[in-house]
């Protein structure tokens, strides 16, 4: 092979795929369509002259030269540039709906624990109402009365009631995902106790007729924030199944595979939290009327569907413009 020859030949199109790869770096901007299409073109091209020389010698100059402007060319034509908002959209867009429809199982769980201890409750006051002091921590069971349901709408401060309930939200939500390492213990604990607390509640507004005043004090926020939970719940229990039950590879790694996707998961609950906060201490203790309460609750509900169905269409489309690219 004449080096000499083959550098003559060829260095016109290595100096304009040279030139273009300073211009990819300086001004990306700037670039359209067609500098796209050459540096392709002339990447693929340097790549098979790359390829060509190394059979020979790999040691020359012209060899390490080639091998510097393919490697800077691969990377400006492999590179994805993505912008904060796009990561965003993509994570809560897709990316995390897919988590949710692999994880469906474990969220299921969450939430079906959740209605046994509601119903638990919600029998053992209807049964018996002293039983409410059983299950309601010591001192609340007091405290609740039916009849001053709504009372003292003009003295809540919206904005520290809305931050404290976040706050707590959020604790609720990070203890039911790192409860997780306790084999998944807590987590069932903690969702069967959340359960139950509501369930009592219920049978005690529903034994003095406000079972509908009740529940439009509950489900504008509700809807979105159990929502959050059951997400959370259903993080912290597969970590727990991983921990017992980690399959063909070893506890450790399973465990830490679970681990991160359940931290997007509960990544992806804390702005559902602070939605739910903000309705909570806002909307749910105001002097709305009952309906319009519900209508919140209603239009939350929407707002997740459409939600869901939006990604999940989203993300088949994805697939099929990359199933149609291959």
């Amino acid at each position: 092979m004449d080096i000499t020859s083959f550098w003559h030949k060829h260095k016109a199109s290595w100096a304009q795929l040279e030139q273009l790869v300073e211009r990819f770096d300086r001004h990306p901007r700037k670039i359209e369509a067609n500098d796209i299409d050459q540096l392709t073109y002339l990447y693929k091209k340097a790549s098979a002259h790359l390829a060509y020389i190394r059979t020979y010698d790999t040691s020359n100059e012209m060899t390490l030269y080639l091998n510097q402007l393919v490697s800077r060319a691969h990377n400006l034509a492999y590179k994805q540039h993505s912008s904060s908002w796009q990561q965003l959209t993509h994570f809560f867009g897709s990316h995390l709906m897919q988590l949710i429809e692999k994880r469906a199982g474990f969220i299921a769980v969450a939430a079906l624990l959740f209605i046994i201890g509601g119903v638990s409750g919600f029998a053992a006051v209807m049964v018996d109402p002293l039983n409410l002091y059983y299950v309601l921590p010591q001192g609340m069971a007091e405290q609740i009365d039916p009849s001053r349901l709504g009372e003292g709408h003009a003295s809540i401060n919206s904005p520290v009631v809305s931050t404290m309930i976040m706050t707590n939200n959020m604790k609720v939500a990070m203890l039911a995902f790192v409860s997780g390492i306790t084999f998944g213990i807590f987590p069932i604990y903690l969702l069967l106790f959340n359960g139950l607390l509501v369930g009592a509640l219920a049978a005690v507004y529903f034994q003095s007729g406000s079972s509908y005043a009740f529940w439009a004090y509950i489900l504008p926020h509700g809807v979105i924030e159990l929502t959050a939970i059951f997400i959370a719940g259903g993080a912290g229990l597969h970590m727990g199944y991983r921990m017992l039950v980690p399959g063909r590879f070893a506890r450790k790694y399973q465990f830490l595979e679970a681990a991160k996707e359940s931290a997007q998961l509960l990544l992806a609950t804390l702005p559902l939290l602070v939605i739910a906060g903000i309705i909570e201490g806002y909307i749910t203790p105001s002097a709305l009327s009952l309906e319009v309460k519900y209508v919140v609750a209603l239009v939350t509900l929407l707002i997740l569907i459409g939600w869901y169905l939006i990604a999940r269409r989203r993300r088949f489309y994805n697939a099929s413009l990359d199933l149609i690219s291959k």
